[in-house]
């Protein structure tokens, strides 16, 4: 053993003397330097799609063409759908900050596969730079929507293959960070540490990890064939040549709906460790919230088909569906009542990543309502394709998974970087993006309920009032974003160095020094209690438990 842990020094040694300069990080295997590659291509890949949503927004000011035409719109939504779900959404949370800390909370010094973690990230910008490319191939951007629906993704002049390709290859980087952390976190927790001692960020990252083994490869299939027929014309999904464009929408959805909690899972698990630490009180129902993460998992593999039920399924799997869809809604809504019991009575200390917190809740509370809206098929029918499932979609999405993002980013930037950001700056930035989110996204429910179509390039002039405030409220959600982004950067280079625990956490990432050191532990930790048990270990910084 001890020879083992000799070589392994030996050889971060040597790999930190070998590399200078850029080489030192993109050929790091140190599962912290790997996070933060993750985290500066996805940051760089959400203002990509950031700017392409200003411009549809902008686009949508007034009925008719304002900036651009109807097929330049097309490629915007399509390419921002990509981006943003593809390269930031799905990926975001496991991939920077499971990364980062998921060795750590379990005690060990880096993920069972430091080389097969470096790949999945060179794995990630290749696709991500192949969906990208596609902008300036022959052929054109693609115009089809992030869902590649067949038959038009078959039928398209425009560059479909190339993009397909990129999103085959963002599968296996998908594929390999969840074999990653499910052999991680079987393989290397610390002494003591048992499945029940782990930190809940842990338990999501693990549910996580599964749907990303099972679920992607369904994907990565279903995109294989869509290849295949569009360059060698076999009929399987386009009715021209004898194939089902329901059977793609089946394939699509038992991956994609399954991704959804790929999305929202980390980000859950994210709050249940920062609301213990600015309540000052252990979590209420620890494995209640835990077992919750896998039921979300589970139930969220027999859901796909509520995306539907217009598409002329029979009577009887609706309801089933129907039913499923109400039942995944149980694990998300304890969680939320264990969130609201354990602020109860705490000590709360209002900092920056709980204001995002807070935002979170009520956000994805209005996400996850509508959510059952679009569930129940009598109303589904009525607000199907409309603006409705776009409102819905990004107040989960992006109320949800990107705002606990941020939430996330302030919590563990002193970590991470070993500085401090501005706290009223910080704080600044979050009525912007909250006024600004509601603005933008809010009024989509009306226009939805009202009757506008989705995907449209135009529209009626009676839609236009709610567009306009729609629009303006997405300056002041992207001024926000500058400032919070202006914020961190800035502070990366000027702000005061941070101390190893300065929110007076209790998990093991806040008991080592402010940046960790490469092998995060001089000896690894013995655990004796469970991650949240403020009355021992808060304040320890000895690396032990």
């Amino acid at each position: 053993m001890a020879n083992g842990v000799l070589a392994e020094r030996l050889e971060n040694y040597l790999e930190h003397k070998t590399h200078k300069g850029i080489f030192a990080w993109i050929l790091s295997t140190d599962h912290k330097r790997i996070g933060i590659l993750y985290l500066v291509s996805m940051v760089t890949f959400f203002w990509v799609g950031v700017t392409l949503g200003f411009l549809m927004k902008l686009e949508m000011l007034t009925p008719g063409k304002t900036i651009v035409d109807a097929q330049t719109y097309n490629t915007f939504f399509t390419l921002h759908g990509i981006i943003m779900i593809f390269l930031f959404i799905i990926p975001g949370i496991p991939a920077v900050f499971g990364n980062f800390f998921l060795p750590i909370q379990i005690g060990a010094r880096d993920v069972a596969f430091p080389r097969l973690n470096l790949l999945s990230w060179y794995l990630y910008i290749i696709g991500g730079l192949f969906a990208i490319a596609s902008l300036f191939l022959q052929g054109g951007p693609i115009d089809t929507g992030w869902t590649f629906y067949v038959p038009y993704s078959i039928r398209t002049t425009t560059n479909v293959i190339l993009p397909l390709l990129g999103a085959f290859i963002l599968g296996f980087s998908s594929i390999l960070t969840g074999l990653n952390f499910i052999t991680t976190v079987h393989r290397l927790r610390a002494p003591g540490m048992t499945f029940f001692r782990m930190p809940l960020f842990v338990w999501a990252l693990y549910a996580t990890a599964w749907i990303q083994v099972v679920a992607t490869p369904v994907v990565g299939i279903t995109i294989v064939l869509v290849i295949i027929e569009r360059a060698l014309h076999v009929g399987i999904f386009d009715p021209a040549l004898g194939g089902d464009p329901l059977l793609f929408q089946h394939l699509f959805w038992i991956y994609s709906h399954p991704a959804v909690y790929i999305m929202i899972l980390p980000a859950m698990g994210v709050v249940s460790e920062i609301i213990p630490t600015f309540a000052r009180r252990t979590i209420f129902g620890y494995k209640v919230i835990a077992f919750s993460s896998l039921a979300i998992a589970l139930i969220g593999y027999f859901v796909w088909a509520h995306h539907m039920f217009s598409s002329g399924m029979s009577n009887t799997s609706r309801a089933v569906f129907s039913l499923l869809t109400f039942l995944v809604a149980v694990p998300s809504g304890v969680k939320v009542f264990n969130w609201v019991a354990t602020l109860y009575k705490g000590s709360i200390e209002l900092r920056a990543p709980l204001i995002y917190v807070m935002m979170f809740i009520f956000l994805f509370s209005i996400g996850g309502l509508t959510g059952l809206v679009l569930g129940s098929l009598a109303t589904d029918v009525h607000v199907t394709d409309t603006y409705f499932v776009v409102a819905h979609f990004h107040y989960v999405m992006f109320g949800g998974t990107a705002i606990i993002l941020f939430a996330a980013l302030h919590y563990w930037f002193p970590k991470m970087f070993g500085k401090m950001y501005y706290e009223k700056l910080a704080i600044w930035a979050t009525p912007f993006i909250f006024i600004g989110f509601n603005m933008l996204y809010f009024t989509m429910f009306i226009l939805g309920y009202n009757g506008m179509p989705r995907r449209y390039w135009s529209y009626l002039p009676e839609y236009q009032t709610l567009h306009i405030i729609s629009t303006v409220g997405s300056w002041i959600l992207i001024a926000g974003l500058a400032i919070m982004f202006g914020n961190l950067i800035y502070s990366l280079f000027k702000g005061k160095p941070a101390e190893a625990n300065p929110w007076g956490g209790v998990t093991l990432e806040w008991q080592i020094p402010s940046p960790p050191p490469a092998e995060n532990f001089e000896e690894i930790p013995v655990v004796n209690h469970g991650p949240y048990d403020f009355s021992i270990i808060n304040g320890n910084s000895d690396g032990k438990s």
